[in-house]
């Protein structure tokens, strides 16, 4: 997983700050390095395939949201995702859970 172009990728499709952008792609590489999406789903991460995913969430939903969302996915489909969501920002006002 190629966590600039990916930041690029999340940057043109879906905005976001640079934060929420660089915990996202830090998150997608460590669910790629963990080798999860290959054993579930039969094939690796990609960087297209990361932003199809999250397009399908809700139109209303942040960057980290719509991580989130995929990962909650995941998680109900396979089991085993949640140590991969976005939690926390760096920079957030308000750092905490996040949905």
């Amino acid at each position: 997983m190629d966590s600039q172009r990916l930041e690029t990728a999340l940057k043109s499709e879906f905005g976001g700050t640079e934060p929420e952008r660089r915990a996202v792609a830090r998150a997608a590489r460590d669910l790629a390095d963990s080798g999860r999406p290959s054993r579930d789903r039969g094939h690796g991460l990609t960087v297209p395939g990361v932003i199809k995913h999250l397009g399908d969430a809700p139109d209303d939903s942040s960057l980290v949201d719509r991580w989130n969302w995929w990962l909650g996915a995941l998680d109900v489909a396979y089991g085993g995702y949640d140590e991969f969501t976005v939690r926390f920002v760096e920079g957030d006002e308000q750092p905490g859970l996040r949905r």
